[in-house]
């Protein structure tokens, strides 16, 4: 392997991935994904839809989740910088309810992967920021889940800046909590 270095977070299969990156005067190459080598991580998802948003800062996304239907997803920044937030909804899983978040940018090219049994969202942190994600299942309208961004049970610490104004969709204000 050794194109891609992998850390294990606090909560049992979700991975905070670096692919290698190569630059010099004219730019840079990187592999944003190569079956192999996340495979050789112990990421066995197929992926079947890739995705793309661009949101402005303070644009809160999330938790988002399918019911039914579970994705897992590898997710990236293209440009700018994000908090990623990946909630456990495992049941009968240790980590049950606790969160983990990683600063992703267009500069680090880290990456997360986020299995089946997951609520995601981020927050936008620059003035914009592109993101990419794969997905191992199509989505499915009629199946979507979610979890209020800021349920006190899960406790997430959102990077909010004291100027920043949050941007979230009717929908994201109105989740359910956790409980």
């Amino acid at each position: 392997m050794g194109k891609l270095l992998v850390e294990k977070t606090e909560i049992e299969g979700v991975l905070l991935l670096t692919p290698a990156v190569y630059g010099d005067a004219r730019g840079y190459f990187t592999e944003t994904y190569n079956e192999r080598d996340y495979r050789e991580a112990g990421i066995d998802a197929t992926f079947v839809q890739d995705n793309e948003s661009r949101s402005a800062r303070g644009v809160l996304r999330g938790l988002h989740f399918q019911k039914t239907h579970p994705q897992a997803k590898l997710v990236r920044v293209l440009q700018g910088e994000v908090f990623d937030v990946a909630v456990d909804l495992r049941e009968g899983s240790p980590t049950y309810g606790q969160w983990t978040g990683a600063v992703l940018t267009g500069e680090n090219h880290k990456q997360i992967f986020v299995p089946k049994g997951f609520a995601h969202g981020f927050l936008v942190l620059s003035d914009y920021a592109v993101f990419a994600y794969k997905c191992d299942d199509f989505y499915d309208p009629t199946d979507e889940g979610g979890l209020l961004w800021n349920d006190p049970d899960i406790g997430i610490e959102w990077p909010i800046a004291a100027d920043m104004t949050l941007l979230l969709s009717d929908k994201d204000k109105q989740q359910p909590t956790l409980r």
